[in-house]
């Protein structure tokens, strides 16, 4: 087990004559998977996000490892087969957090089964080997008895297709860790505040510890802009009037309890409204219903949902199952912003804003990576790391990532078990039971998750307070809002013993703690 332990990590970079390789700022999918890049063709790297690794879009997605059907009916062909690619590296390379989920496509029109068949058998054969499974059309009674929520009136069939599913920021917990074994040093709560500069050309960062308040100037030969929503702030550090890079797009999504549609099946509706897909998904036994598409002018680090929004979705996923959620059903609502890279028109339809991902080298040698998606992070990397070669004259060493295993990457994970997101680490996390029995316990009795985890996530995923552990090492608040706040004095009582906090810092987790989540609860 490498060394996470924060006093150790800040040790690294204490030599204000380092040079490192590469310097990744942001810790969201995009930013770790270009420090894992660097670290595992054996570049010097370090990594720096500002708040915690995935806070922000990376933890607030649909939960789907996907080559994206919508994409497909836009013609971008090259965008789903790298996709799809990717998709299938992913399942190999993350086993315990990706799984193979089938959709179904409820048909209400005669002529929906044969058109969305022919549709998807050309998303498969775009997978090709890395297919997840073949698209099938299914009769009327198959699709009640797999949807059993589903609303019958009018119904014809449905048809069959399947994707991938994982949890976004336990994925983006395993990548540190695995940067860490690649021997990356990786730091949040670490805020870049100002670029260096020799000869107007970048020469590294300035970063400010927020745990100890304390300043670092930290060389580099290469400086990444991974921020996701936010590449336009480090843009402005480097060029000051300069036109932004990025339009926000906000998707939020609601979660209700899984007896609105019990069953192991997701939905995907293909025509909404706004144009858009809506998809209803099985997610840590609830079900996961989202999202939209609401184009934005600012951004946030907790972005909240808006009445429109909420609406829609309510609306959309009501006109088909036979019990519509309402908004006392909802457990818990959270909102993602999307970093689309803005089109050079400047196009209002967010949902004509290209997906894929683009790559921007400053006249100082900046390199900013913007837009795509989780799915295709690893290939984000790659283009990255290949373009820091080039700009700052690296050695070159050739990418490793599409045969590296992440950290706890295992087969056969018993998904029944809620444990099974440690993968490979389960067994060390639950022998911490042994050292003390309480932690054996639950920490909330509506939820599965148990002490033992809040230790964990302290020790060995570089949790720091109470909402890193109850949004993105467990996922309490994502999944049941009130169940998060009962529990978060209990969660900051552990952490208070575990790093030595006293009974203020305590008082302050908690309410910090319930002011976030505020925003993830549904007012009835």
């Amino acid at each position: 087990m490498v060394n996470t332990e924060r006093e150790k990590l800040v040790e690294a970079i204490a030599n204000p004559d380092k040079i490192w390789d590469v310097i990744v700022v942001g810790g969201g999918a995009t930013g770790l998977g270009t420090a894992l890049d660097a670290a595992s063709r054996g570049y010097k790297t370090l990594l720096l996000e500002q708040v915690d690794f995935a806070k922000g879009t990376s933890s607030r997605s649909t939960k789907l490892v996907h080559g994206g059907v919508r994409y497909l009916a836009q013609g971008d062909i090259g965008l789903v087969r790298e996709a799809l690619y990717e998709r299938g590296l992913l399942l190999k390379n993350a086993t315990h957090l990706v799984k193979n989920e089938s959709f179904i496509i409820p048909n209400y029109e005669w002529w929906g089964g044969a058109f969305y068949t022919i549709g998807l058998t050309i998303y498969d054969l775009l997978a090709g080997k890395l297919s997840f499974g073949r698209s099938k059309h299914i009769s009327k009674k198959e699709t009640i008895s797999r949807l059993p929520g589903i609303l019958q009136k009018k119904l014809y069939g449905g048809v069959v297709y399947h994707d991938g599913q994982f949890d976004d920021s336990r994925l983006a917990i395993n990548l540190a860790q695995t940067c860490l074994e690649q021997g990356a040093t990786v730091l949040n709560y670490f805020k870049v505040t100002g670029l260096l500069k020799d000869d107007k050309k970048i020469a590294g960062v300035t970063a400010k510890d927020l745990e100890s308040g304390i300043v670092y100037q930290l060389k580099s030969k290469a400086v990444i802009n991974a921020t996701g929503v936010f590449v336009d702030d480090l843009l402005q550090k480097d060029e000051p009037h300069k036109k932004p890079l990025v339009r926000s797009s906000q998707g939020i999504h609601i979660v209700v309890d899984s007896s609105f549609m019990p069953g192991n099946d997701a939905i995907m509706i293909p025509k909404t409204d706004d144009g858009r897909v809506l998809f209803v998904v099985p997610w840590h036994g609830r079900l996961l219903i989202g999202t939209t598409d609401t184009p934005l002018n600012e951004h946030s680090l907790e972005p909240i949902a808006l009445e429109e929004e909420i609406n829609f979705v309510m609306r959309t996923v009501g006109k088909y199952l036979t019990r519509a959620p309402e908004r006392k059903d909802v457990l818990s609502i959270f909102a993602g912003l999307r970093p689309l890279a803005a089109p050079q028109e400047g196009s209002a339809k967010t949902k004509e804003i290209s997906r894929s991902h683009k790559l921007i080298v400053s006249a100082s040698g900046l390199i900013t990576i913007t837009g795509g998606k989780w799915t295709t992070y690893r290939r984000m990397a790659q283009d990255t790391i290949d373009k820091a070669i080039e700009t700052a004259k690296l050695q070159p060493h050739a990418n490793v990532t599409k045969d590296l295993s992440i950290h706890g990457n295992k087969n056969d994970v018993d998904r029944k078990d809620h444990l099974y997101v440690y993968g490979s680490d389960k067994e060390d996390l639950l022998a911490l039971i042994k050292e003390n029995p309480e932690w054996g316990e639950k920490l909330h009795p509506r939820m599965e998750y148990i002490q033992a985890e809040v230790i964990w996530a302290i020790r060995h995923e570089m949790a720091c307070t109470v909402e890193d552990i109850l949004a993105r090492r467990v996922r309490m608040l994502f999944l049941d809002a009130r169940a998060a706040i009962d529990t978060a004095p209990l969660v900051a009582r552990l952490i208070a013993k575990e790093l030595n906090r006293d009974e203020n810092w305590e008082k302050t987790q908690v309410a910090d703690f319930n002011h976030t989540s505020r925003g993830y609860l549904l007012i009835a």
